[in-house]
């Protein structure tokens, strides 16, 4: 994906969230760090934009909360968790970059329900990859992309890595 499908999908899954969401005074925002805090905060100001109201905007951090986190010491930067208002009763939409095994959606739902109690949890992600581990499905995709084992998807954003592009990258192996 190039900018341009990138800044499409965005206001797709902005215009999905307004849709399929009729209360829009009851949606809180929150977008995994690092990536899904970017795409947040870019959906987030769609869906302002488009529906005239002001909804709340939180980031979380779910590396303490990741069930792999003694064996995945390699987090480049972690931050505190920003979620500054009530959560109780609010249908929070879960934002991220790429839906993989679950694992990271796992530890981001865990995490917030110690800031209240969600009337429900709703995700969405630019893309999804499939190979799940947990049952879970993002409410809102951008694309699907089917991939391998071997391959991977790259999310890159201009706040971050200086563009936006989706690359699906294929690992190789040194003995093969």
């Amino acid at each position: 994906m190039d900018e341009i499908q990138i800044t499409r999908s965005i206001t797709r899954l902005s215009h999905e969230i307004i849709e399929n969401n009729p209360d829009i005074s009851k949606i809180a925002m929150i977008g995994i760090r690092t990536r899904g805090e970017f795409l947040a905060r870019r959906i987030h100001q769609q869906v302002q934009k488009i529906s005239g109201a002001t909804l709340p905007l939180g980031y979380q951090d779910v590396t303490f909360y990741r069930d792999d986190f003694l064996i995945n010491l390699g987090s480049p930067q972690i931050k505190p968790s920003d979620i500054i208002f009530d959560l109780d009763d609010m249908h929070v939409i879960l934002i991220d970059d790429v839906l993989y095994t679950g694992r990271t959606i796992r530890a981001a739902m865990g995490e917030l329900f110690t800031f209240g109690r969600p009337a429900a949890i709703r995700l969405c992600v630019l893309v999804d990859r499939g190979h799940r581990e947990l049952p879970i499905k993002a409410d809102y995709v951008g694309k699907n992309y089917p991939t391998s084992l071997k391959e991977h998807i790259h999310v890159h954003v201009k706040e971050v890595d200086g563009v936006d592009e989706v690359l699906l990258m294929e690992y190789i192996e040194e003995n093969e």
